[in-house]
């Protein structure tokens, strides 16, 4: 008699404990969203899997015996895999380019600033090139 009664009572405290875990689950929020999104590369792709944005961070290093800073490059890149918008930024520069279409290749516009000097730079396919300085 005496196990029975203690069963009973060891059932009504675990029914007591489920009652009060299960009122503490709250029913998860469908539109909470992350307040951070970290890493070292970030890259759109279309539905074909082609990469049509990125944004990445470049380390310092050398190319062609010139040294270059670490460096954010954002590239929005056309259907046939042109990067028509290019902008860039370092703790030295900071930049930004537009292209011309696929099938162009003189056909842009770069605006700049490289410590204190800056500059607008206007290029047709024909050749023709305007640079504007303060």
């Amino acid at each position: 008699m005496k196990i029975q009664r203690l069963l009973i009572a060891l059932t009504v405290v675990n029914l007591g404990l489920l009652m009060f875990l299960l009122a503490q689950i709250r029913p998860p929020e469908a539109h909470s969203a992350a307040a951070v999104l970290r890493g070292s590369a970030l890259e759109i792709v279309d539905d074909q899997g082609r990469v049509r944005a990125s944004i990445k961070v470049y380390p310092a290093g050398t190319a062609n015996g010139k040294p270059y800073h670490e460096t954010v490059l954002l590239r929005l890149i056309t259907e046939r895999g042109r990067p028509s918008v290019k902008i860039a930024a370092s703790e030295q520069s900071a930049g930004m380019a537009l292209a011309g279409p696929t099938g162009t290749k003189e056909t842009y516009v770069q605006l700049g600033a490289n410590g204190t000097v800056s500059s607008l730079k206007l290029k047709n396919e024909d050749g023709r090139e305007q640079l504007i300085q303060p």
